[in-house]
């Protein structure tokens, strides 16, 4: 795989030049550009589409939570803020991860690391696609213990998140395969006819509800999950659909 391509954005010159040489220190990803001002930092990620933005979230003009939101789909954001409250929301905006000023390259490494598993991984998803363009997805590659495991989404019950990590829940074996990614990279993976998210932390497989009870929560191979008032309008117009 490429070198990822990166972007620094944070308003500070000093985090800037550390961010640059910490990119500079590792192989597998590529300097693009750096900026201190968000504004013009939105207007090049949108045209130019870099893979990797590390991000400042306290900025003047416009924060980095409020930049994440309008960066392209395929972009994925690394947030470095020296302000830990500001956690719990770059997950809500599926963050790959939140680096805490000042920041240790051991931390930036792995934070890098998670960002190469999850390109590799839709690298591979896409690859593995490739002989057959036509034909309808059926399986996905799971980067998990170590290796890319084929996984046939008709053995998928439900995905579960829990922060840096997810786990596939699996009709034929008792124990979830767990990976480093977001909710959000799963949720990509996963074909949209045949998956649907229903809540922050849980990810579908339609064909497997079982049953929805009379508050909302949905029955997938055993498991009771509730649909949040997030997800509610499409899960209601999915049952709509199906419904005589």
């Amino acid at each position: 795989m490429s070198p990822l391509r990166c972007f620094v954005v944070d308003d500070e010159p000093l985090a800037v030049r550390m961010l640059e040489n910490f990119i500079a220190r590792t192989p597998f990803l590529e300097l693009v550009a750096s900026y201190t001002d968000p504004v013009q930092a939105l207007s090049d990620i949108r045209a130019k589409a870099p893979q990797l933005v590390f991000l400042d979230i306290q900025m003047p003009d416009l924060s980095g939570m409020e930049l994440s939101r309008m960066v392209p789909a395929d972009t994925r954001i690394i947030f470095t803020t020296a302000f830990k409250q500001y956690a719990f929301e770059s997950y809500e905006v599926s963050a790959l991860d939140f680096l805490l000023k000042p920041i240790r390259y051991q931390k930036f490494l792995e934070a890098a690391e998670k960002a190469r598993e999850w390109f590799s991984l839709k690298e591979a998803a896409v690859q593995a696609q490739a002989p057959a363009p036509a034909a309808e997805k059926t399986s996905v590659f799971i980067k998990a213990d170590g290796a890319l495991r084929k996984v046939e989404l008709a053995d998928i019950l439900y995905v579960e998140g829990m922060k840096d990590y997810v786990m596939f829940r699996l009709a034929s074996v008792r124990e979830p395969l767990v990976t480093h990614l977001t909710m959000k990279a799963a949720e990509e993976l996963l074909p949209q006819q045949s998956f649907m998210r229903i809540h922050r932390s849980h990810i579908v497989n339609l064909s497997k509800v079982s049953s929805v009870t009379p508050s909302g929560d949905v029955k997938v191979g055993g498991a009771l999950l509730h649909v949040s008032d997030a997800y509610r309008a499409a899960f209601d117009e999915y049952l709509k659909n199906l419904s005589v």
